[in-house]
This record gives structure tokens, sequence and C-alpha cells, in this order.
């Protein structure tokens, strides 16, 4: 039975109290087991071996001698692989190739699966996969991006298009009387959950299955059914407990070689990725170069609009960091120009991470648009009031809602915005220079159709079944709220059973839509089973089970531009004799929908804000020139920022609920990241009066843009 009910029932108090997580003492007890943790009979264990060359061909594996040592099962390579399926199209778009693992000798990156070492131990396959010798043919290589590559080139047939443009730039800019022309650029980022990437898979009554660390059981079940040619009701997906995700754990080569080898051996195995292999296997944040080109009249308001942006893609697979649609939402001009352009480079592919697109595309834009604040002699939250658009700029579609202005009048009013000095380097600490910044974000606000199965149980209680993932967002908890809400029960009635494949199609936990994909769907299982039960009767021994499929009621959504949005405040201080940046205070005010549960949204939120002073001050991943790999693949080597570099951090939010969706959910997962980097450059310039355009703002460039020695001097 399916349902697409929308309307809003009568709330009872469940969502929008604050509620702990309900695994929240399993996790922190260790009684939640994670992928990597849980026992099986007969285990087995591989360990990947990957490419040492960036291009070329494997001549050979030399697997004999490892396969003489002890507890080792099998070596697995492109010599001896089974066979797997290439030409389908996945939940995602095309498959990643690196997912067609062992089917050619090419090796088109540095760290590229070349062959996968299965034993009785994960150390004896570890000790035997470090003494396999593979020998290549290298081929000349090139990794290492820089702006204005002359093989760059603009995507074609992407949705949405890689590039937009209405009206004359060149006129637009000419008769601008104040113009900002800039060049920002943002490093390779890696997204690193605290727990690797791990994966069981066995054969169990006829059924492929698998047990493994992911943000889309259903995703994940479905392409091992097309990469293997198999039904894809033979194929199980479970992952109970998740360690983090932040875009990376979508299918990955560890769940396929893991599912091959038990196919080869008939017995289980589990594969689990190391952090070195992590930052070559699982995507990353393409390094990007950014031209902001914006005119304005004398009063600020923006007559020239232009956001270019070139990132990396690689040979084997194309992927967009999609920077320049920023300002397709933000701010509007009468002539408006946007271009995502990529370079193909020996180099792994790119994928999403964490606010793609808007984490880049928002420093370079919200910095440039602090830029032409500070020429046109205006505070910069005036200006960006100054340049609300009325509609989408590019679309022309009306907002579903945009409260950007309220958050940023919220935000001013809580920061102490009002007493700030405009002019820079006015005011000091000692060595410090202090200075303050604010920022502007924006997330689409998206939904994807899904499925779920709600059954009241002959005791009195209900059962949601739906395939979510829970990456350490309280998904798992916010569902119960939504479910306890639709049903009008306590949050103890509900016992909730979340990523398992067999439960039917839903949405990855991605791209801030899970829980609002999840939660239309659980309403509206919930809202017909409720009708169901208002007509009275026994509740059989089995219960009575409603389920929905949301399909039809989000193909049948109004087209109009759904956001959240954000306002983002910082306090830094920089110290005149090292160039060290401290973050003293950051504030976040956001207008993201419904809020389900206020105590792991403020989680959410602040998490996304770390992220962005981590992004502003430290993460920087560079590769050789010589090698194409990564320099120090680990996390002592790429920085991130440790408590101690975390200052006081708020989050709150304006009312804003989606009248569109069941809940009045826009989704949070991202929004926090987005603007945050931007507002630390700004208060850094305010601080010192020296612009930084290049990510991260390390100490050593802080000093050299000063004087040579000192910042601010």
């Amino acid at each position: 039975m399916t349902t697409t009910t929308t309307g809003t029932p009568a709330v009872t108090g469940a969502v929008g109290a604050a509620r702990t997580r309900l695994e929240g003492l399993a996790k922190v007890t260790g009684a939640a087991r994670y992928a990597g943790e849980i026992p099986f009979a007969e285990l087995a264990h591989g360990w990947l071996v990957l490419s040492t060359i960036a291009r070329g061909r494997i001549r050979a594996v030399e697997d004999a001698p490892v396969l003489a040592m002890p507890g080792v099962l099998a070596v697995l390579h492109h010599g001896n692989a089974p066979r797997v399926e290439g030409d389908y199209t996945s939940p995602l778009g095309s498959p990643d190739p690196v997912l067609q693992v062992f089917q050619h000798d090419r090796v088109p990156y540095v760290g590229w699966p070349v062959a996968l070492v299965v034993a009785e131990t994960p150390e004896q396959a570890r000790e035997a996969a470090e003494a396999l010798e593979v020998r290549y043919d290298q081929e000349p290589h090139e990794a290492v991006f820089a702006a204005g590559h002359p093989d760059r080139y603009t995507p074609q047939g992407s949705e949405p298009p890689a590039e937009t443009a209405k009206g004359d730039l060149a006129a637009a800019l000419a008769a601008s009387a104040v113009v900002v022309d800039a060049q920002y650029t943002t490093p390779e980022e890696h997204h690193h959950p605290m727990e690797p990437h791990a994966a069981m898979a066995r054969w169990e009554g006829g059924r492929l299955e698998v047990v493994d660390s992911n943000q889309g059981s259903a995703f994940v079940a479905q392409e091992l059914a097309h990469l293997f040619s198999l039904d894809p009701a033979s194929v199980r997906v479970r992952s109970e407990h998740v360690g983090g995700g932040f875009g990376s754990k979508a299918t990955r080569p560890n769940q396929v070689l893991a599912a091959m080898a038990a196919t080869v051996l008939q017995r289980p195995v589990r594969v689990v990725l190391t952090r070195r292999q992590m930052f070559s296997l699982i995507g990353y944040r393409s390094p990007t170069a950014q031209r902001v080109r914006l005119g304005a009249d004398a009063d600020g308001r923006l007559r020239a609009f232009a956001h270019h942006a070139e990132s990396v893609t690689s040979t084997v697979r194309e992927f967009i960091e999609r920077s320049a649609d920023m300002g397709r939402v933000m701010y509007d001009a009468d002539a408006h120009h946007t271009a995502n352009q990529v370079v193909a480079l020996d180099v792994p592919t790119p994928s999403w991470m964490r606010a793609p697109g808007e984490a880049p595309g928002s420093f370079a834009l919200e910095s440039a648009l602090d830029e032409l604040a500070e020429k046109c002699g205006m505070d910069p939250i005036a200006l960006r009031a100054r340049n609300e658009p009325e509609t989408g700029p590019v679309s022309g579609l009306p907002f579903s809602g945009r409260q950007l202005q309220a958050c940023f009048r919220e935000g001013a009013r809580r920061f102490g915005w009002a007493d700030r000095d405009p002019r820079p380097g006015r005011r000091r600490d000692g060595r410090w220079l202090l200075g303050t910044g604010t920022a502007a974000s924006q997330f689409p606000s998206r939904a994807a159709p899904s499925t779920a199965a709600v059954t009241a149980e002959a005791d009195g209680d209900f059962t949601v079944r739906i395939t979510a993932a829970d990456i350490g967002t309280g998904a798992r908890t916010a569902l119960t709220l939504v479910a306890a809400d639709a049903l009008r029960v306590p949050p103890e009635r509900i016992r909730m059973r979340i990523a398992d494949s067999d439960f039917g199609p839903a949405m990855i936990a991605g791209g801030s839509m899970g829980t609002r994909s999840w939660s239309w769907a659980v309403m509206a299982a919930a809202g017909e089973l409720r009708e169901k039960l208002a007509l009275g009767g026994a509740i059989p021994p089995q219960g009575i089970t409603v389920r929905s499929d949301t399909t039809a009621a989000i193909a049948a959504l109004a087209a109009t531009e759904r956001h959240a949005f954000g306002a983002q405040f910082a306090e830094v201080a920089v110290d005149v004799s090292s160039g060290e940046v401290r973050v003293r205070r950051m504030l976040g005010i956001f207008a993201a929908g419904r809020i389900v549960n206020p105590l792991t949204a403020r989680s959410q939120f602040i998490g996304g804000m770390i992220w962005g002073l981590s992004m502003a001050l430290h993460e920087e991943a560079v590769r050789d020139r010589a090698s194409g790999a990564p320099v120090g693949a680990d996390l002592a080597g790429y920085h991130v920022a440790a408590h101690a570099d975390v200052p006081p951090i708020e989050a709150d939010w304006v009312d804003d609920p989606d009248e569109s969706d069941p809940v009045g959910i826009k989704g949070i997962g991202e929004i926090g990241v987005v603007g945050g980097a931007a507002a630390i450059a700004n208060a850094v310039w305010h601080a010192t009066g020296v612009r930084h355009r290049e990510l991260p703002i390390r100490p050593d460039r802080v000093l050299r843009a000063g004087d040579g020695s000192r910042p601010g001097t």
C-alpha cells in the first residue's frame, strides 16, 4: 500500500523538543559495534595493495612468493579476478571506474588498487601485502593543479549546467563606479571520518550479505547488484552504526573487493582501509582557483556579477567542484555570469565533500563581497541587504523562503556588530591585532523519493523500518520524534529500525537531504496507519503495516528556489610577531526549516562551523610533483582543527518552516560549513588591513602579506 499524504498532523510535542540520542549510551560505553568490529565465523581478512606510480601499466604481479606465506588464502589482481559489469547507471550517475577493480592493467594515478591479499588474520594479510612485488611500465604524468591550465574545459551536459550567462558583462563592468576583480584559491582537502571504511561480505542462503560503513545501504546494494550482475533482491547491505561520512561513504572499492573475495573463497571476507589508503580511495575536495568580478554603483548596488571557478577532475571520471554555483542563488545583477571549468589530471577522482561547491565557492564570493563593501565605504551587512534578490538570479523562480536578512539582524545583535569600528587594524590586545568579519551562507534544500514501513504491533508499540543512515547526525533519534508526532504517541513507543537495504529504497545521507526525505516517508506511512487504527478493531499478532512511497508527492512539488540560509560571524586575533591566527569566537544564525531536535541540530551547526574554521586556518593537502602522491598522507601531516583551536561557538536559528514539506524541514548537515572560512578571512583583513585570498591562512602567509616580516605594519 502506498500513500502520498503531505498534510501536517497536529504537533504532539516530540518534534522540536531536545532529546539525547537513542544510541548515545551504547556508543559511549562501547556496546555499539561498527562495521570493522562485528565478529563473523570463519572470517578472512583482505589487505589492499595500491599502485606506487601515477600513470602506466602493470607489467607483473609476483604473487607466488606471497601465496606461500603463512595464512595467505588468495591474491586477487587483474590477471585472475572475477569480471564485473561496467556499463550501467548507478543511483549517483555513471559508476566510478575505481569500483571496477582488477579489470585491466592500466594505472591512472598513485593509489589505484592493483591487488588484494586475503589471509586468515589481518596481520598476516598486511605482512603479505607489504611483501607483494608489483612491477610497472611507467609513463609521464601530471598531477599538480594550477590556475589557467591550457587543457581546462567547460563540462557539457551537466545538470545544472556548468555555465550560465545573462547580460553584457564587459559593458556592465565598464559602467560600474566600483569594481572588484580578484582571484581566490583553495587547496585540496580531505574528509576523513573517525571510523575508517570497512566492509564484510559473505554469501548466506543464496544472498550476498554486506555489513559495512556507508551513507545509504539501499544505494550500495543496488550498485553491488549492478557490478556483479545479481538480482537486486539477492543483495542485502546493512550499516547499523556509522562513525562519520561527510560524503565519503558511498560505494567504495573495499565493499566491491570484500564481495569479490567472498565469492572466490566462499567464506566471509572483511576489507578495512587504512588511513593512508583513504587519501586515495574515498574521494576528496578538489583544489580550486576562482576569479570573482563584481561591478557596482557607488551605493553598492550590483551591476555586474561574474564568478569563474576552475577545479580538478581525474582522467577516468569527470567530477565538478561547482564553486561558481554559489552566486546563482545569492546575488543578482543586470549582467550575471557563472562558469565551472575542470582540468583532467593523473589524480584520484574528487568527490562530494561536505558542502561540495558551496564551501570553497562561499570563501571566494563572500570575501569578494567584503572587498566590495570596503571599496564602497559600506557596512558588509548593509551591502548584502541592498543586493537581496526578489527571485532566483539565474532561475527566475520564487524563493520558498529566504530569511537571510533575519539571520543577519539577529546575528548582528548578538555579536555586537553595531559597536564595530569598520576601519582595519584599529584594535589591539597586547601583541594581538583583533578583527571581526561576517559572511552569508546558503545550501540547497532538496528531497528525494523514499519508502518507509510503519507497523502497529500487537503489544501497543510501533515499529518503523526505513533504509536511513545515521552517520553521526542523530537521524535515528530525529526520525523517532517525527514518527511519534505523526502517530500521536510518546517517542518511547517507537522502535526505529534503519540502515538495512531490505527495508526498501530510500535517499542516501547526503546533500542535506536525508532527514527531510526520510521524515516525509515516515510521516506518510504513519499518517495512513493512524487513519486505519482510528477505524477500530483488534491488532492481529503480526501487526498492521502501512508502507509509503513519496515519489509522486515529491514530483508534484512546485518549482521554487528552496534553500537554507545563514549568517556567520567571527572574531580573530592575529599575532604580530608570529603570524598566528586564533579565532576567539564564532556565531552562526541559520534559517534552515523546522528544527526537529534542537540538541543534535545545534551540534550539526557547530560541527560545520568548526569545519569552516579548519578550512580557513589549517587544512591543506599537497601533491608531490615528481610522484603524483599526496605529501604526508596521514592525520599527522594533514592538519585539522584540534580542541585547542576551537573557541566558544554559538549556533542558533530563526523560525523558518518550509510550508511545502510535511514536517517543515530544510536540512542542516552542510549549511554550517558554508561561509565560515570567509567570515574568518574577512575578520583577518579587519584585524590587519591585509586581504588573504589563498587558503589556509598560515602564519608564514600572514607574515609575508605584511611588510615582509609582520602583519598589519
